[in-house]
């Protein structure tokens, strides 16, 4: 079977066809041709077959340097990784706990990836507590993904605080064989806030950018929206729960334009982009209003989307 067996290593399959050959009746010197190897080496495995059958055919431990990392020491890394944080850093890296453990940085990486362990990473996640947060994710995305006819679904964002840098020289353009060059330092031109919506149909983003952010501002970018926006269309605009989207002028405006049927509102990460690409890294309460679309919610086709 070791000589016939397709996954047997080849110098056990050549090992186990000596000891056949052997069996045979052949002599060392007619095995050896029939094998295609030497005689010394067909003495060799017949001697060690005789002696210790078929554990005879296996290698024998290859000499090297003693161990010299012990069981316990491999523990106790292990736990303090797990178990415990280092003074003054946020995080374990190798030279802190090689210097702790008394042990070198290749041994602790080495120890590391074989428990996979990876103290410098981090993945962020958060639960939302509100009952009806499946149905809300559905209502948004099926907006997103299936929008009703003759509508257009805006996500609309802001950006506030937006650094104005310019570079203290002119950058030099990219060469052949050369990256475009720019100046270490910059020049500040004070900030802007920068507003944005985005058509998730055909991807364009109307936007503006003011001095400050309030809700004065942001009634001005509405304005803006429903100026670009062609008439006949129902406008559903996707926010967040920021507290310029929440004041009673900004509700009154959405309340009374008959092209705004609702805002849906939404903390956190966004639900989608554009491109019907779903983020659920950030679960967190939305309290969008239910709209009948011809006797079915919006986003029904996609029931099974978060089920």
């Amino acid at each position: 079977m070791l000589a016939r067996r397709p996954k047997s290593a080849q110098a056990i399959a050549m090992r186990a066809r000596i000891v056949l050959a052997c069996e045979e009746g052949l002599s060392n010197s007619a095995a050896a041709g029939k094998v295609h190897v030497t005689g010394a080496t067909v003495c060799k495995w017949r001697e060690r077959f005789r002696v210790n059958r078929l554990e005879g055919l296996l290698d024998e431990p290859r000499p090297g340097a003693p161990r010299s990392i012990s069981d316990a020491q491999v523990e106790e890394v292990v736990t303090k990784t797990l178990e415990s944080m280092p003074a003054n850093s946020t995080h374990w890296s190798s030279r802190l706990m090689a210097q702790r453990a008394g042990l070198s940085q290749s041994a602790i990486v080495r120890i590391w990836h074989a428990f996979g362990l990876q103290p410098h990473r981090v993945e962020n996640f958060k639960f939302s507590k509100d009952p009806q947060f499946v149905e809300k994710v559905r209502d948004i995305v099926g907006l997103y993904m299936n929008p009703p006819q003759r509508a257009v679904v805006l996500c609309v964002d802001e950006k506030s605080q937006v650094q104005a840098l310019n570079r203290t020289q002119p950058i030099l353009p990219l060469a052949p064989g050369v990256p475009a060059r720019q100046s270490h330092d910059y020049e500040r031109h004070g900030v802007t806030s920068l507003f944005a919506a985005l058509d998730v149909a055909s991807g364009v983003a109307i936007s503006s950018c003011y001095r400050r952010h309030r809700h004065q501002e942001f009634l001005r970018f509405l304005e803006q929206i429903e100026a670009s926006l062609p008439r006949g269309l129902e406008v559903h605009l996707v926010m967040d729960n920021y507290g310029t989207h929440k004041v009673k002028r900004v509700r009154a405006w959405l309340a009374r334009l008959p092209a705004v049927p609702r805002a849906l509102h939404a903390n956190g990460s966004q639900l989608a982009e554009h491109g019907g690409t779903v983020i659920c890294r950030s679960h967190t309460t939305m309290r969008p209003a239910w709209k009948l679309y011809g006797g079915a919610r919006v986003g029904e086709g996609h029931a099974g989307l978060f089920g």
